[in-house]
């Protein structure tokens, strides 16, 4: 930090610990004025998010009288979790003075404060962070034969051919149903189980599996039973039996908000014979939805009536779902699953995730809860409420898109220094586990391809032309360039990796539904695939890449690198997302260097290493004097 600073809460001479605390924790503050400023007293201000408690405390004062002083004190973290928002407060004897917050020195009256999470400590499973996540849209995997949809619920219908597109034109309502599969089926994942540990993988998350009217059966017609095209219960604990044997655990998706119109508990349009709550106020399910009135008008997700909203609250729903012994969430973790991501859990209450993970915890201890959360996790506001997500009773992980977000625009438009303030933001709100425990990703079912948007030229708006949309030979080989940059920072960053199904392989698409095509069996980009595999397999063997601390080299521009480190070992990775060619001298105080990728060796010369990096290329550093 170079002269005259204030107050940096991320550099250790102004606090320590860095980051988020535990309950009952101590944090030491160290702040100083302006050489040119002269103040008398100087105060920490400290307000509690959720406690509403307000602290002042008056920090002393150290260093000669007339010179630059430092005011220093120790804050203890109150004993129940909290967001504890702060800022400083310096004032001479004759009772003026200002503030001085995220912004700096003000004397408006206004604050912009820092924030300070304190969380308590539970168990975070160990395995999901420092594992190899794998994430399927189970209909678009693999197929083993031609499924027949008859009897099923849902107008449905098969592609016979693999590689068709999938529909995307509105059926003559305007409406688009999803109602075409392909017939990707649980068998299907289990006999790519070898493909999939070759990758790395030590997680596979699926997208919804349960009986559903959709191909993408995020409206639940049955919590209970596998969708018949995807197989039965059997073939889900043949799924995870045979993957845990390969070192594969499961987690599935969760969509406890909604459930479909054309499902048991709704039952809109009769399939069902039992009696759903759109036709009976009588129905054991009527409490479970909002009717106003019964039962034209009813709340549904984001006014989408085909995805009837559900009332937590409701006592049958909390214990069909969580907390009767035979609950979905008990069922399905006892025929195998490791574990649950949480669909749209802002649209979930606190309590209810925070009763789902008190089941887990006492009768599935090993079990893990991701949520989907797209911004910053510690600070989400959702329907006017601040959540509490990561405090310690809710999720031990969420989907980490805010990596995703920086990284893209990275390697775009080439602003490295944007990607580490994202992530030191990350880094510091977040409690440890969390950090470590993040869902890192490049795409998932909800966004484009990686390849298509580090690729395209343009962003298009029509539809039509978003369908049918191929990158040409430059734009492709632009974009596989990149997309080998984003995958090495993507399996060498803390976190858990997680490779959308196919986007090793090189496909392409803009969003829904162009982003959820077959998986090429037989067409694959054999080299991007290669690569994957050596960033699998590197991130598999090498400590510091699963469990290392990270410390920042180079972020400017073009240029990237930072380190993994544990006692023994430290890794480096250095990325040039720069068209042209680049150099940058790193400290460098081990033997020479040698590149994990390549087996290229380099030499230092006085404590450092001079690199001159090719365009859109990339090096994972390892010293090679200790191999």
């Amino acid at each position: 930090m170079s002269e005259p600073f204030v107050f940096d809460p991320r550099h250790s001479l102004c606090k320590t610990p860095f980051g988020a605390v535990p309950c009952g924790g101590s944090v030491t503050f160290h702040c100083r004025p302006l050489a040119s400023d002269h103040f008398d007293h100087c105060a920490v201000v400290l307000l509690g998010e959720f406690s509403g408690a307000e602290a002042h405390l008056e920090l002393s004062c150290e260093g000669p009288e007339g010179e630059r002083v430092r005011f220093s004190g120790v804050v203890t973290a109150p004993s129940e979790a909290d967001l504890i928002w702060y800022h400083f407060r310096f004032w001479r004897d004759d009772g003026s003075g200002c503030i001085l917050d995220s912004t700096g020195y003000r004397a408006d009256g206004l604050v912009e404060p820092w924030q300070l999470t304190v969380y308590e400590e539970t168990p975070t499973p160990q395995w999901f962070g420092f594992g190899i996540s794998y994430q399927i849209f189970p209909d678009r995997f693999c197929r083993l034969s031609l499924p027949d949809p008859a009897g099923m619920v849902g107008d449905r219908w098969v592609h016979e051919n693999w590689a068709d597109a999938p529909e995307w034109r509105p059926d003559p309502d305007g409406e688009v149903r999803n109602r075409d599969f392909f017939g990707g089926s649980l068998a299907g994942i289990t006999s790519k189980l070898p493909y999939l540990a070759g990758l790395g993988v030590s997680t596979l998350y699926l997208c919804p599996i349960f009986e559903s009217a959709s191909n993408h059966r995020y409206n639940t017609a049955d919590y209970a039973k596998i969708d018949p095209m995807l197989g039965t219960e059997e073939d889900f604990r043949s799924l995870c039996t045979q993957a845990g044997e390969l070192g594969i655990r499961v987690i599935l998706d969760g969509v406890f908000n909604h459930t479909g119109s054309q499902s048991l508990y709704f039952n809109a349009d009769g399939f069902y014979p039992t009696v759903g709550a759109a036709q009976s106020q009588d129905s054991p399910y009527a409490g479970w939805f909002s009717f106003h009135p019964w039962p034209t008008d009813y709340d549904a997700w984001w006014g989408i009536r085909t995805l009837p909203a559900v009332r937590e609250e409701s006592p049958s729903y909390i214990d069909y779902m969580v907390e009767g012994n035979h609950s979905i969430i008990r069922r399905w973790l006892r025929a195998g699953a490791s574990g649950w991501r949480l669909d749209v859990a802002d649209e979930l209450p606190d309590w209810f995730i925070e009763k789902i993970r008190s089941v887990m915890d006492r009768d599935f201890p090993d079990a893990f809860l991701l949520g989907e959360v797209w911004e910053d996790a510690s600070t989400k506001v959702a329907y006017s409420r601040r959540r509490r997500y990561l405090l310690g009773r809710e999720l031990h992980g969420v989907m980490n898109y805010p990596f995703r977000t920086s990284l893209l625009e990275y390697l775009r438009q080439e602003r490295a220094e944007h990607f580490q303030d994202a992530m030191e933001t990350l880094r510091e709100n977040y409690p440890p586990a969390a950090f470590y425990s993040a869902m890192n990703f490049l795409g998932t079912h909800d966004t484009p391809r990686v390849l298509t948007v580090l690729g395209a030229d343009v962003l298009l708006e029509s539809r039509e032309a978003r369908a049918c949309y191929r990158l040409s030979p430059g734009e492709r080989d632009r974009g596989l360039r990149r997309l080998r940059l984003a995958a090495l920072v993507l399996f060498t960053f803390p976190g858990a990796p997680t490779v959308y199904y196919g986007d090793e392989a090189g496909m392409e698409g803009f969003e829904d539904p162009f982003n959820r095509g077959t998986y090429p069996w037989g067409g694959e980009d054999q080299n991007l695939l290669g690569w994957f595999r050596v960033l699998g397999r590197l991130r598999r063997d090498r400590a510091p890449l699963r469990t290392g601390g990270l410390r920042w080299l180079h972020a400017a521009g073009p240029l990237l690198a930072f380190a993994r480190e544990t006692e023994t070992e430290v890794l480096t990775t250095v990325v040039n997302a720069s068209l042209e060619d680049q150099h940058l001298t790193l400290p460098w105080s081990c033997g020479p260097a040698e590149d994990l990728l390549t087996a290229r060796r380099f030499s230092p010369a006085e404590g450092g290493l001079e690199l001159s990096l090719p365009p859109l290329s990339g090096l994972l550093l390892a010293d090679a004097s200790e191999h």
